[in-house]
C-alpha cells in the first residue's frame, strides 16, 4: 500500500463551504434589507437612519460585511493560487489583498460605531 500526501494549498471542501455559508448570509441581509425596504413603501433617508438606530440591523450589517470580506478573500486567493506562479508576486498581492481587506472591515467598524 502506498500512501500519498497531498501537497499545496489544498484548502478544499472547508473553504468552500464557507464560502458558500457567506453567500448565504449575504444573501438573507439582501432578502432581509429588501423585504424592509418594500414594507415601508420605499427607502428614504429618515428610514434609513431609523434602521442603523438600532443594534440588531447594525450587528446584521457587520455580519453581512465580515461574509463578504471573507468570502471575497477565499475567491481572491484561489484565483491568485491558480494564475499567479511566482510565489513571491503571489505572496505580494495575497498580502496587498489582506491589508485591504482588513482596512476595510476597520472602515466598517467606524460607520457602524464610530463616531458621528
Amino acid at each position: 500500500m502506498t500512501r500519498r500526501y497531498a501537497v499545496g494549498a489544498h484548502y478544499g471542501l472547508m473553504d468552500w463551504l464557507v464560502q458558500r455559508l457567506s453567500a448565504v448570509v449575504m444573501a438573507l441581509y439582501t432578502v432581509l434589507l429588501l423585504a424592509i425596504v418594500l414594507w415601508n413603501g420605499g427607502l428614504d433617508y429618515a428610514l434609513w437612519t431609523n434602521l442603523f438606530a438600532h443594534d440588531g440591523f447594525r450587528l446584521a450589517s457587520f455580519l453581512f460585511m465580515v461574509s463578504l470580506l471573507y468570502h471575497a478573500w477565499i475567491g481572491a486567493r484561489d484565483i491568485l493560487m491558480d494564475y499567479i506562479k511566482p510565489a513571491g508576486i503571489r505572496l505580494l498581492l495575497e498580502t496587498i489583498i489582506v491589508v485591504l481587506l482588513i482596512v476595510y472591515l476597520g472602515w466598517t467598524l467606524q460607520i457602524l460605531w464610530g463616531s458621528a
